[in-house]
């Protein structure tokens, strides 16, 4: 028995300190996890689109042409990517060597850099935006080109000056800037669009809501009703003009208008400064337009689906989409998740009263 017992110590023993040293591992792991979490706050994921949709050729193929013609399909496919890999190779020794300074760049096929922007009320969508124009511009040459898909119906007027301003670096750089709208650029939506140098739109997609609006609700009256004081203190004459709770004036109301109309002129004059074409008086009514309608009065420079135009330029050009992935702990996917159900909730509130949403 004693023999039994002390085999049995002799074992719990190891499995504790076997139990010990896995819990050390463990805890090291997540103390360095996190150390590089906290360092590396997200990432730039690309895609090349041409092979994407080489893929799913070769894949249609496989399934409707005969399985002999399908070989000789890929057999073909794969001597013509070697004599490229082949050609590439060469140019690049002799751009090494310094034969023909710069003849490796120059047989190099243009690229085209391909971003997705879907707005929400506040633009959050920014974050990662600025993320991804900053490492497009550190690698694009002025023979590349910088594609938005864009789809936004709008929202907060420093939001989208900020988005705006994010897509004008790339025009400074002197890269070519394409907007494509599939579904909706309106408002602040548009006031982004019209940076790029060619805005393009599918054919019921809806551009346009150059305008303002703003609105509450004001519960004076009920409060007073039920004997309920509010008091606001503020120092500055209009450092608040209108109010929810207090009892609005006729000066406030005033002074309240002439900084929407204020906000309506620098809409008008940014969108006129990008698009002088534009009959700006006539398209700043606040209305909007489907494709069509909106090519007819200059708003958009053609009808095409974005699908469409990203398939035709990977016949000339390298196409990548790039994407931002930021890095979320749990908590925070939670709280965007519910961020996103509420400001949906807003959005078709407000699609109820207004389509103008540039706050």
């Amino acid at each position: 028995m004693t023999q039994f017992f002390f085999e049995y110590g002799l074992f719990a023993a190891k499995l504790f300190t076997f139990v010990i040293a896995i819990l050390a591992i463990i805890i090291v792991s997540v103390g360095v996890t996190r150390r590089v979490k906290k360092s590396m706050k997200g990432h730039i994921e690309t895609t090349k689109v041409n092979d994407e949709i080489e893929a799913m050729r070769f894949a249609l193929d496989a399934g409707v042409s005969d399985p002999e013609a399908y070989k000789l399909h890929v057999k073909q496919w794969h001597k013509e990517k070697k004599l490229e890999r082949k050609a590439r190779k060469k140019a690049l020794k002799q751009g090494a060597k310094g034969n023909v300074p710069g003849e490796a760049e120059a047989d190099a096929k243009p690229r085209v850099y391909v971003l997705n922007f879907k707005g929400d009320l506040r633009a959050l969508a920014v974050s990662k935006l600025r993320q991804e124009i900053t490492a497009v511009l550190s690698m694009a040459q002025a023979s590349d080109e910088v594609v938005v898909r864009l789809e936004s119906a709008g929202g907060m007027v420093h939001a989208y000056g900020l988005a705006s301003s994010q897509l004008q670096r790339v025009k400074d750089h002197g890269i070519g800037l394409t907007v494509c709208v599939d579904k909706v650029a309106a408002s602040g939506g548009y006031m982004m669009a019209c940076v790029a140098n060619k805005i393009l739109a599918a054919p019921f997609a809806v551009l346009g809501s150059i305008g303002v609006v703003a609105q509450m609700p004001n519960f004076n009256r009920l409060l007073k009703k039920h004997d309920i004081d509010f008091e606001l203190i503020t120092a500055g004459e209009y450092k608040r003009t209108l109010t929810m709770l207090g009892e609005n004036t006729e000066k406030g109301r005033e002074k309240f208008v002439e900084e929407i109309e204020d906000t309506h002129l620098l809409f008008k004059e940014f969108v006129a400064q990008h698009r002088p074409e534009l009959d700006i008086e006539k398209v700043a009514t606040g209305e909007h337009w489907f494709g069509q309608r909106a090519l007819d009065r200059g708003l958009v420079d053609e009808l095409i689906t974005s699908d469409e135009y990203i398939a035709n330029a990977c016949e000339a050009s390298d196409v990548f989409e790039v994407k931002y992935v930021e890095k979320k702990t749990l908590p925070e996917r939670m709280g965007i998740a519910v961020q996103d159900s509420v400001d949906g909730l807003l959005m078709r509130w407000l699609e109820r009263g207004t389509f103008s949403r540039f706050f």
